[in-house]
């Protein structure tokens, strides 16, 4: 043991103290630990002890200085006021609380000799992250050199944090953020929206991998789901995951749920009851954190090993209760969330006293910090990746095998989600060495997907005899969209399906979004994630789920996605069974991507062979019918109904004696006006899309979203009020059948007609039957346009 360290750890450093059970079950894993010959005695263990005490008190005294100062001195002397920012900023309370816990996860891989993964959901805690790895070395690449451990590296972190520095194309200046980042060294998630790190954890270890997930008791409140991890997890495919709430009872402006209803004792008990083996450890204190890890471990491997388990597992659950803020001033009060001081130290003498004093008391001198950090720093003789190299943050599975699709004739009759079906399983069979989990919300069955469901079974903990169940089940299925959909977001290590209603897969879009975002980032740092893409498919669609009620027929989904950026969030709108598979298959090919795949699941007509199929799926259109170099109109179909009508409409034109073509597009981000390079190289060149959409023909849009944002998307092809019409859902419904859908939101083929007789200068007269006119002014029948 280093001399710098103390030679009796229980005597903590500064605010950090050890409880007496705490020190009696650290001594014991401890004498474990040399037992199994992870430790090589039990003098390593207390240096590593004494050095993460240490390490503790220095990186939460840097995340005060993250909020409230322009530098850090070293030397422990109390900084004047030009030495504080004008205006400070950090979510320093739960910063603060975070840092004894990310430090109690390094300890654990110490004294085991173990890198395990760790994944924060309280993103905006990023500050307790960012000091510790500038303490340890532990950098990302466009950090290395700019942050450290030196002087000069702390404070230029203080510095860069809500510096709100901005580069000349409008992206952020510094390689630090106020939430966790693709920056950030070793982060997985950014861990904006609270409570989605509860609900992926489980569903991330892969076999023989080691997760430990740091939870908020705020996010606790924000829904079900995360207390469903014992109906998920099993031993036979999944690795070890611990989660670790951090219990420090205070949301920004008041008290959590947990503690209102009675503080840790209540929440074991609601953890128990769902199925959980609580343990309550001291979260001010590094040790009880790093031992509770370690016991949940090996309590897993324990029932793992018995060869008489039973599921559910009862699986470990950390409960580190302390206060927030706990360490620095204003811990325990609402103040602590933010800015503790009562005052600014930039101008208030009185505050500035209060930060100097606070950070006395987290001083670490500089020869015992290096001590601690060289004694923390085991990688090397222990042969494993510094926490920044744990899996999770690297995933990047094999290369999928994708089976040639079983192609339908041209002009039959079937169902796209059947033939998405019948490929999925096919794709399974071929890439068996990848985990499989597909979120389902509920009805996959009905969605056209029985041969999947049938071949990987609802994952249960007793299946019913009858049921296409199995305890080894690889779908996820619970009346949660979120909760499902995570579970494929989790499994970056495997192959992964999303199913759902298109109504309700808009509860899906926080979660969504937030993967999106952080792949996205990881591209703009030339760092693209190595995952394979995840489709979400949504059915029961607004047009076919006409029998339903209004709240069946919403298209939200593919609207909001088609404003991110369109080479990480796919949006495709497949039209048969042949491009629906031609599309799957494409999203497959590629990493880092979500795409959403509108398909419907009753039966319609294929369209399109094998050949135009592959090559719609590829550029996003094609011509459906019809010469474009010949055309007085084009309709442009965005849907598998805005197609047939389309179609009609076409054939209408062309009974008349008027030419018209119809292009089918499948993938509209193709087409957008690109918002910057890595977007340009996803979307067709002018070329391309000329050769599509001649400048200046006549357009008629039929839109299965609402057409004003596929305008929007779609502006490159828009020539404006006077050459560009756009149908599409408007939000009408009811309980009506497909016909009255259309009709109830103008977008029958008849009202594509009566359009396009109005861009072209054509007489609707000449177009349409004084019946149809009639219907179409609200003076006739529906049925009267069929």
């Amino acid at each position: 043991m280093s001399p710098l360290l103390s030679p009796d750890w229980r005597q903590g450093h500064g605010p950090i103290a050890h409880r007496s059970g705490t020190v009696a079950r650290v001594q014991a894993l401890l004498s474990r630990l040399t037992a199994d010959g992870r430790l090589a005695g039990a003098a390593e263990g207390q240096a590593l002890l004494a050095a993460a005490d240490r390490l503790a008190c220095a990186a939460m005294s840097v995340v005060v200085h993250m909020t409230y100062a322009r530098r850090v001195d070293l030397s422990g002397a109390a900084l004047a006021a030009d030495d504080f920012k004008p205006t400070p900023e950090g979510h320093t309370g739960g910063s603060l609380n975070m840092v004894p816990a990310f430090v109690g996860y390094l300890l654990a891989n110490a004294l085991t000799g173990n890198t395990r993964g760790w994944l924060m959901g309280q993103g905006h805690c990023v500050a307790a992250i960012e000091a510790v790895n500038a303490l340890t070395g532990d950098l990302s690449d466009t950090q290395r050199g700019r942050y450290g451990r030196g002087e000069a590296g702390l404070s230029q972190l203080a510095a860069d944090f809500y510096s709100y520095a901005i580069d000349a194309h409008g992206r952020p200046a510094v390689p630090l953020g106020s939430h966790a980042g693709p920056n950030t060294a070793g982060a997985v998630s950014e861990g904006g929206y609270l409570g989605f790190a509860g609900l992926e954890y489980v569903h991330m270890p892969l076999p023989g991998e080691s997760l430990v997930a740091f939870l908020s008791d705020g996010a606790f409140e924000e829904q079900r789901g995360s207390d469903w991890a014992p109906r998920w997890w099993r031993a036979e495919d999944c690795g070890f995951a611990v989660p670790v709430m951090i219990l420090n009872g205070r949301r920004i402006e008041q008290r959590t749920q947990i503690v209102q209803e009675g503080g840790a004792g209540w929440l074991a008990e609601d953890l128990r009851h769902n199925g959980f083996a609580p343990v309550v450890v001291d979260g001010r204190d590094p040790a009880a954190i790093a031992c509770a890890i370690v016991e949940a471990e090996d309590a897993l491997r324990a029932f793992a090993a018995d060869p008489q388990r039973r599921y559910p597992a009862r699986l470990p659950y950390v409960i580190a209760e302390t206060e927030k803020g706990f360490g620095f001033a204003g811990a325990g009060t609402n103040a602590a969330n933010n800015l503790p001081l009562a005052g600014n130290p930039h101008t208030d003498s009185a505050a500035r006293a209060q930060f100097n004093a606070g950070t006395r008391a987290l001083f670490v001198p500089p020869a015992e910090l290096d001590a601690a950090l060289a004694a923390l720093d085991t990688h090397a003789r222990q042969q494993r990746p510094r926490e920044s190299g744990h899996p999770f943050a690297h995933r990047h599975p094999e290369a999928l095998h994708l089976p040639a699709p079983q192609w339908e004739d041209e002009g039959s009759q079937g169902s796209a989600m059947a033939a998405l079906d019948r490929w999925f399983v096919e794709l399974i069979e071929a890439n068996p060495r990848l985990r499989v989990r597909v979120g389902n919300p509920d009805e996959l069955a009905s969605n056209k997907m029985g041969g999947t469901l049938e071949r990987l079974r609802h994952r249960v903990n007793a299946p019913e005899p009858g049921v296409p169940e199995s305890l080894l089940g690889a779908v996820v299925t619970a009346l949660n969209e979120e909760a499902v959909a995570a579970a494929a977001l989790g499994n970056k290590g495997g192959l992964n399906l999303i199913v759902s209603y298109e109504a309700f897969a808009v509860k899906m879009l926080g979660l969504l979004r937030q993967e999106i975002i952080f792949a996205r980032h990881q591209k703009e740092l030339g760092r693209a994630p190595g995952w394979l893409a995840v489709p979400l498919i949504v059915t029961s669609h607004t047009w076919e789920n006409s029998k339903n009620e209004q709240s069946h027929q919403d298209p939200t989904i593919g609207e909001a996605l088609l404003g991110e950026m369109s080479d990480t969030a796919r949006v495709l709108f497949p039209v048969d069974g042949n491009t629906a598979v031609a599309a799957l298959r494409n999203v497959y090919a590629g990493r880092g991507q979500v795409a959403c795949l509108v398909v419907s699941k009753r039966d319609t007509t294929r369209r399109f062979d094998p050949a135009a199929a592959e090559a719609l799926a590829e550029r996003g259109a094609a011509h459906a019918a019809g010469d474009p170099a010949a055309a007085e109109v084009q309709f442009v179909a965005i849907g598998a109904y805005q197609l047939e009508e389309a179609l009609k409409a076409q054939r209408r034109l062309a009974r008349e004696g008027r030419a018209a073509c119809v292009t089918a597009v499948v993938e509209p981000g193709r087409l957008r006006i690109p918002r910057d390079e890595l977007e340009a190289a996803f979307v067709l060149d002018d070329a391309a899309l000329h050769a599509l959409f001649p400048p200046g023909l006549p357009r008629v849009l039929l839109c299965h979203t609402r057409p004003e944002p596929m305008l929007g998307v779609l502006r490159r092809i828009d020539g404006g009020p006077a050459h560009t019409r756009a149908l599409g859902y408007i939000s009408r419904g009811g309980t009506l059948d497909v016909a009255g859908m259309l009709f109830a939101n103008r977008c029958t083929w008849a009202h594509a007609v009566d359009a396009a007789a109005a861009l072209t200068g054509c007489p609707r007269d000449a177009l349409l039957r004084p019946a149809e006119q009639a219907a179409l002014d609200g003076r006739g029948a529906c049925a009267d346009l069929k």
